[in-house]
């Protein structure tokens, strides 16, 4: 009782005090911004414009910096991020000192934390805050959530029935199966198609979180290492050189093999668990595995299309403000996007939606939240971005083998967003040999034979790896995981929190599994 009635009654004014707390914090910000980082403004530079036209947007030849001396990320201090920390431990928290307040108000708790990075650092910055926050939700946030209701929408009037039942052998087969089909329709794609079919399958079971977790696992994350398709992070490599079918071969070996241990291990756990059930009710009645809404596939690979759409053609680009554009094929893209995510809705009977038990909950959930994180994870990514002139130098530095690629690469894309956090060191191992982006095919094997870098090979392989698999080590590492937790919640699962899933899951099963991988490939 407690644990609700206090956060009720301070609810109204925790954002202003969060505000207020903000306020006298970023006064020194300002100060340190005037004379921070100002030895470093070439390598800001060149950081940052990488990153932006990753993102799609346009700066001149200085970065975001401009003629107003070093770029942004090389003037904050790494305290900056607490705002992105504050509303992580909210998430892994709240829903266990307060669950009843965070279900109601979990939006206004977003908010705030949003508010208190936003405020002070529009007093800070100025411009170049207002430029930081139109281009992460204008290139980053707006995009995310369209694509991501557009596969929710889609993949909910696809219903799969039938007697499946949720024994070890059939949730194997559809993790395999999800597996496989990551990397052609991406994570989030698979995951939304196949989680509710899995769902449905052991509806009856009383232990079935572990095969959610292993879903999010595989499905939501490893899955999608074999194309650009398959998870943001090779899309952008893509966009920067790297050939489409180049992880497709890459990397195979190690999708592969922590794709088997992880299968292995799933296999061991599920059928210990499965021997701990009553046995699966039978009403004697065998219906065929059917499939209805299948009209929705042709929207979901129009969804894929439109995504690579936008990779592959530049159109002009629209002046938003200052430094901000936006690429006119990305608007095409989300226009798509919706469009399929509306003929779906027009054209599935809700009879479909209804025994999905549709609802839209679960995007909303993900869209509020996702909206704080976006706004306070500014300073984070754009330290990172700016690289050896920023205040995570120490780290960028460290940096030089494969296995350091490996894991520093994968322990940051755990919590922000891997694909700048790839693009950051895709760019760092290329420095290092000193080559030019249009020097990529030829290093990786896809021109004359002796321009070929085995080692930038081995980096690069580490970095895909790295950004990808370990998506998997948090909710927030990718995409669909949180759709997959949210939707899994509504269907009555009990899923772990935030740090439950880190300590029950991740890390005791993934983190073993990727420790042998990099004895294996990496050292």
């Amino acid at each position: 009782m407690t644990s609700t009635f206090l956060p009720r009654r301070l609810g109204g004014w925790t954002p202003a005090l969060l505000v207020l707390a903000g306020l006298l914090l970023f006064p020194v910000l300002g100060a340190q911004a005037q004379d921070h980082g100002h030895d470093h403004a070439a390598d800001t530079h060149a950081a940052e414009s990488h990153a932006a036209d990753a993102h799609g947007a346009v700066t001149d030849h200085d970065g975001h910096g401009g003629d107003h001396g070093p770029a942004l990320g090389a003037r904050l201090p790494l305290w900056s991020a607490i705002p992105f920390v504050g509303i992580l431990l909210s998430i892994a928290v709240f829903p266990l000192v307060a669950p009843h307040f965070w279900h109601h108000h979990f939006p206004k708790v977003s908010a705030a934390w949003a508010v208190l990075f936003a405020v002070p650092f529009l007093i800070a910055f100025k411009t170049e805050a207002v430029q930081a926050i139109l281009h992460i939700y204008l290139i980053d946030y707006i995009p995310f959530i369209i694509l991501l209701w557009a596969l929710f929408t889609v993949s909910g009037g696809i219903y799969v029935g039938g007697s499946l039942r949720g024994s070890p052998k059939v949730n194997l087969t559809l993790l395999v199966i999800g597996t496989l089909l990551a990397s052609w329709i991406g994570t989030t794609g698979a995951a939304m198609v196949l989680i509710r079919p899995l769902l449905r399958a052991n509806a009856w079971r009383r232990n079935k979180v572990h095969v959610v977790i292993f879903f999010i696992f595989l499905v939501a994350n490893i899955g999608g290492s074999l194309t650009p398709l398959g998870d943001p992070p090779l899309f952008l490599g893509f966009l920067h050189g790297v050939p489409f079918f180049w992880v497709t071969t890459g990397i195979l070996m190690e999708m592969l093999m922590v794709s088997a241990l992880l299968l292995l291990a799933f296999f061991v756990i599920d059928t210990l668990a499965f021997r701990k059930e009553e046995p699966a009710p039978d009403d004697g009645v065998k219906e065929p595995i059917k499939i209805e809404g299948l009209h929705n596939l042709i929207f979901l690979l129009g969804i894929m299309a439109g995504v690579l759409f936008s990779g592959s053609v530049k159109l002009s680009h629209v002046p938003i403000y200052g430094h901000v554009f936006v690429e006119l094929q990305n608007w095409v893209r989300d226009g798509f996007l919706i469009l399929m995510g509306v003929l779906s809705l027009r054209t599935t009977a809700k009879i479909i939606r209804e025994k999905n038990e549709f609802s839209w909950f679960p995007i909303q959930e993900v869209a509020y939240l996702f909206a704080g994180i976006f706004m306070t994870i500014i300073p984070a990514l754009a330290i990172l971005q700016v690289g050896k002139a920023g205040a995570l130098a120490g780290l960028v530095e460290f940096v030089k083998t494969p296995v350091h690629y490996f894991w520093v690469t994968g322990g940051l894309s755990s919590f922000l967003d891997n694909a700048p956090t790839y693009l950051t060191f895709f760019n760092t191992a290329l420095g290092s040999f000193g080559m030019p982006e249009s020097a990529v095919p030829g290093m990786l094997g896809y021109a004359d034979p002796s321009l070929i870098n085995h080692h930038f090979i081995e980096d690069l392989k580490a970095i895909s790896s790295g950004a990808v698999f370990m998506g998997a080590m948090t909710y927030i590492g990718n995409a669909p995981n949180f759709m997959v937790k949210s939707i899994a919640e509504e269907a009555g699962i009990p899923m772990p929190s935030f740090f439950g899933y880190m300590l029950k899951y991740s890390l005791p099963i993934l983190v073993p599994v990727f420790v042998i991988a990099t004895l294996v490939f990496f050292v």
